[in-house]
């Protein structure tokens, strides 16, 4: 087997699996978007008034604004995990290899997202949904060092527009299962009747759009670990770091820092989760100090291993600040695209169904889910060999203006869910999402092989953390402007010219090789 796992082979089967993980990846993080109202309504309903019962137009309405706070919360959740996930995973691809890593992370995000379709409590799903966004961010910061370490550098463009297409296929996927359930329920109500389960638990797994099964199914890619175990050999790179002894300055003591960070991170959720924190100043005060928190946990483990590289002569001392300079610098460039994309586009596919209920139409949710991905499968690889000709700055710069103009077209010029509409989601979805085609290409080229999982997956995953800081103002925005969902994503998506500032103050890497 080790000889099959050599050469091209190699190169397309680990290709492969991380197409197949970020495939998965975008299909686990688009069922909640997808799934998250009908959801949380059916439990906040069966809280309300009894499962089963009837709520009142009073009840009804409580619900409505309950189910939109705690959307912001799980949302939060899901990127706090992620971001937690990015640095713990990225910490155990450097220290054990990227491969075994990858495997470990793919297994957390399928069977955490599974166990979401037996939730029974809101808070049960933002539990479950941190658990699943460990792995869900892992994946990411491990496929991406593994494929940028055993591709040659001459098609790392076009694999890091794969690597964003793929995640916005398993997004599409969502969408299209939306789709499909609807057409098929009441058959497969049927069926699994006829297979021996109770009517009750059958009705129940297909109520409200189907979201238990739905969230059920995210266990399947479970099975890819198999072929990821088999077949997809280990970065050379990382063997040869091994070899040398650069893997041994990570420490398990490392991860203390990993998990007080996340305790910041998650104390800014609790003040912001409905009814608990309701003083304002106290709440802005202990938003600050969570992100003091969060920033310095998360730091930790690349402090200690700066701090024993220094004292082996591996890494010189000058170069310290310059690595911690340039992870805030990527968390900032990362930060700006999460916050644009969870602020804001996430939540179009649940306005569009709320629109097309309004004129009858019971498939809003699911189309505008497919138009976006669609937009991003293009507008992902387009920024990547956009990249490799215009170089990374101008590239970013561009996103981000194209970005800000077509979520302000989307949100200012559609009232109404028809074909314009899904046209603009199209335009929205490719310019937004055109960032997740880059970052592939970008973030590996900032750092040496020996931290490269951990310095890309802190700039991407710190960056869902300034992304769960905003994004958990979204409800806020909805409710100073009367309810206006459009006018709150207007202004959310100012943030991206803050991206097209900063871009500017980090380096050009066109045509250079990866660092070692």
């Amino acid at each position: 087997m080790t000889q099959q796992k050599d050469g091209k082979f190699g190169q397309y089967m680990a290709l492969t699996a991380a197409l197949l993980g970020w495939l998965f990846d975008g299909f686990e993080i688009g069922l909640f978007p997808m799934t998250g109202k009908p959801a949380l309504k059916e439990l906040l309903g069966n809280a309300a008034a009894g499962v089963g019962q009837v709520v009142s137009s009073e009840q009804a309405a409580a619900i409505a604004a309950d189910a939109d706070k705690w959307f912001g919360v799980i949302i939060a959740v899901f990127l706090v995990g992620a971001a937690t996930g990015g640095v713990l995973f990225g910490w155990l691809g450097d220290r054990i290899g990227r491969v075994r890593a990858m495997s470990l992370s793919i297994l957390a995000y399928a069977l955490f997202t599974g166990m979401c379709g037996l939730a029974e409590q809101p808070w049960h799903i933002a539990v479950l949904r941190f658990m699943a966004s460990l792995g869900m961010g892992g994946e990411w910061s491990l496929g991406v060092a593994l494929v940028n370490e055993i591709w040659p550098g001459k098609s790392r463009a076009f694999i890091a527009g794969l690597i964003g297409a793929a995640a916005n296929v398993g997004f599409a996927l969502v969408g299209f299962m939306g789709l499909w359930l609807s057409t098929v329920v009441g058959t497969l109500r049927s069926t699994f009747e006829s297979l021996g389960m109770s009517p009750e638990f059958s009705a129940s797994l297909f109520a409200n759009d189907g979201w238990r099964f739905l969230m059920m199914s995210g266990a399947l890619p479970a099975l890819l670990v198999f072929f990821v175990r088999v077949f997809v050999p280990e970065s050379h790179k990382w063997e040869e770091g091994k070899e040398k002894g650069t893997t041994s300055f990570w420490s398990n003591t490392d991860l203390i820092g990993v998990f007080i960070g996340c305790l910041g991170a998650v104390l800014i959720i609790y003040v912001w989760t409905p009814n608990n924190v309701q003083n304002l100043p106290l709440r802005l005060i202990a938003t600050a100090f969570g992100f003091v928190v969060a920033l310095l946990g998360y730091l930790f483990p690349v402090r200690q291993f700066i701090a024993r590289s220094n004292a082996s002569g591996s890494l010189h001392q000058e170069d310290t600040g310059k690595v911690i300079r340039t992870m805030m610098f990527g968390a900032g460039l990362a930060g700006v695209a999460l916050l644009g994309t969870w602020g804001s586009v996430q939540r179009a596919p649940t306005w569009a169904g709320e629109l097309g209920k309004a004129a009858g139409i019971t498939t809003g949710t699911a189309w505008t889910q497919i138009w976006l991905s669609a937009g991003a499968i293009v507008g992902t690889i387009v920024a990547a060999v956009a990249a490799d000709y215009l170089g990374r700055r101008l590239t970013y710069a561009l996103i981000c203006i194209l970005s800000m103009l077509s979520c302000v077209a989307m949100f200012q010029l559609n009232e109404s869910f028809d074909a314009k509409f899904q046209f603009y989601a199209f335009l929205m979805g490719g310019t937004t999402a055109a960032m997740y085609g880059f970052f592939p290409l970008y973030f590996p080229e900032l750092f040496p092989t020996s931290m490269r999982a951990t310095g890309q997956g802190f700039c991407f995953n710190f960056g869902r953390v300034i992304a769960a800081v905003g994004g958990l103002q979204t409800a806020t925005l909805i409710s100073a402007f009367g309810g206006s969902f459009p006018k709150a994503g207007t202004v959310m998506s100012a943030i991206y010219l803050i991206g097209a500032v900063l871009i500017w103050f980090g380096p050009e890497t066109k045509g250079k090789p990866l660092p070692e």
